[in-house]
């Protein structure tokens, strides 16, 4: 059924408004949102921090059917110059980018699309985005899942330029500066998966994407929380959590003198009582009620 204007006749032959009739269906397809767009993929809960915490980053990806010829190489930025949903290299190389707006409530669908218009791309061009059809291939469909997911945090965005930011364009250019000036600093912890630690001129945060359903991790967090567990060491503090394309990102409040690397040990330590934590099946006490209660009233939904 061809889409046109919402207030046109159906093409169907009704007589009433495309809106009204076929465009029902349409609009659900297409407003329809995927919770966890990241679910099955290798890497989801980074998919998750590189979508919606992190400033620049690269991935590279690795195809289930292998490169197509003349492609070199498939990588996952978290944001292209002037926005771009994806570029083909001079040299064939293909930059998806994650955290543009998409026109579906299926994230994965229209990644996986622009991904492939990407693939079949004239080198040196930039992509534009589009709407998936209905049915069309997800990234798991697409991606190698035994295939590693291994994020390189950038202090800045010189990666659009391949040699030397003297290559770039005007365009290019300006927009590396905008985004160079823009950019939280921001490291992935070593020692435990999907943390990552950024620096704003307030305060310093630690924003941990974690895999666990979330009623059980909250239950978990509010028995650390009310036994004073909760903590990554003295001046730390955890401020709440926040939903993202699935997940609960658990957020903490560090010194302003507090680094990544300072960071590891007291953040591999709170591993390790979580991971109790989770394993109790006992009713919270009231005092952890009151703590679960205080942690839920401070989550908010990004996604």
């Amino acid at each position: 059924m061809p889409v046109v204007g919402a207030r046109e006749p159906c093409p169907c032959g009704s007589g009433r408004r495309y809106k009204a009739c076929h465009g029902r269906a349409a609009s659900h397809s297409v407003t329809e949102l995927v919770q966890r767009p990241f679910e099955g993929l290798a890497g989801e809960c980074d998919w998750v921090a590189l979508r919606e915490l992190v400033p620049a980053a690269t991935v590279r990806l690795a195809l289930k059917d292998g490169l197509p010829e003349g492609v070199p190489s498939v990588t996952l930025a978290t944001v292209l110059p002037m926005a771009w949903p994806a570029l083909r290299r001079d040299d064939g190389s293909v930059l998806l980018g994650l955290q543009n707006d998409t026109p579906s409530g299926d994230l994965s669908r229209d990644l996986a699309a622009t991904l492939t218009r990407a693939l079949a791309a004239e080198p040196g061009t930039p992509v534009t985005g589009g709407r998936a059809e209905e049915g069309a291939a997800r990234l798991q469909d697409l991606l190698d899942p035994e295939a590693p997911f291994e994020p390189t945090v950038h202090s800045g965005f010189e990666f659009w330029v391949p040699d030397s930011s003297e290559q770039a364009s005007s365009e290019v250019a300006a927009s590396l500066e905008r985004a160079n000036a823009a950019a939280i600093p921001t490291v992935k912890l070593a020692g435990v998966d999907s943390a990552y630690w950024c620096e704003t001129p307030e305060k310093n945060h630690l924003r941990w994407v974690m895999p666990h359903p979330e009623e059980r991790l909250l239950d978990a967090l509010a028995r650390l929380h009310a036994a004073g567990a909760s903590s990554l060491g003295e001046g730390t503090r955890l401020v709440g959590s926040f939903r993202a394309h699935g997940l609960v990102v658990p957020v903490w409040d560090l010194p302003t003198g507090m680094g990544a690397e300072d960071c590891e040990k007291p953040a591999a330590e709170f591993a390790e009582r979580l991971a109790a934590a989770l394993a109790e099946d006992t009713p919270l006490t009231a005092e952890e009620r009151r703590a679960r209660g205080g942690l839920t009233n401070r989550q908010v939904t990004l996604s």
